[in-house]
């Protein structure tokens, strides 16, 4: 008999000690600033770099990410909750490792994306975000510089998506 009620106080301890881990879990959308299942519309981002075709990458990039993550509902008309806009203002590329017998030779690089995300409230025009991302990826110079920055651009643009969607949805941490 006390052997059954001591193991009955075991079981609950250990219950209690497992239940307490789940505590702090949040189920949904942790963002408080932007419920989970609004509309997102999407407008054009601004290139204020010297790098051609930026925006149209990160726009397609960004909806893409949206629509997979499923949080928020995709708007493609004027009819959305969230107007969600951007500024690309930095576009860097810095080396990384050389060739090994040439140390003026690039052979990697790192190349960064930084865009000025800004989310508001279409009916009140109230800004629920306004945040610089930073978005990067490393590149193995081949045989020109122009075909490798092309290749990287996807990378890049999906990296930022990602990035974006999840502050969207959220929040900071």
């Amino acid at each position: 008999m006390i052997h059954r009620v001591s193991s009955s106080y075991i079981l609950f301890f250990i219950l209690l000690v497992l239940a307490s881990g789940c505590a702090s879990y949040r189920l949904g959308a942790v963002s408080s600033l932007i419920p989970a299942g609004d509309s997102i519309q999407v407008g054009l981002f601004q290139n204020s770099t010297t790098q051609p075709i930026l925006s149209e990458s990160v726009n397609a990039s960004i909806r893409r990410e949206l629509h997979r993550d499923g949080t928020f509902e995709l708007a493609t008309k004027d009819d959305s909750d969230i107007l969600l806009t951007g500024n690309i203002t930095n576009y860097r590329r810095s080396p990384v490792s050389f060739q090994p017998k040439d140390i003026l030779s690039v052979r990697d690089f790192v190349v960064e994306l930084s865009v000025r995300i800004k989310a508001a409230e279409r009916s009140s025009g109230k800004l629920l975000v306004d945040r610089v991302i930073t978005s990067r990826t490393t590149v193995r110079l081949g045989d020109d510089l122009s075909s490798a920055e092309r290749q990287s651009l996807p990378l890049l643009a999906n990296d930022l998506a990602k990035r974006t969607v999840a502050l969207l949805a959220e929040g900071e941490w």
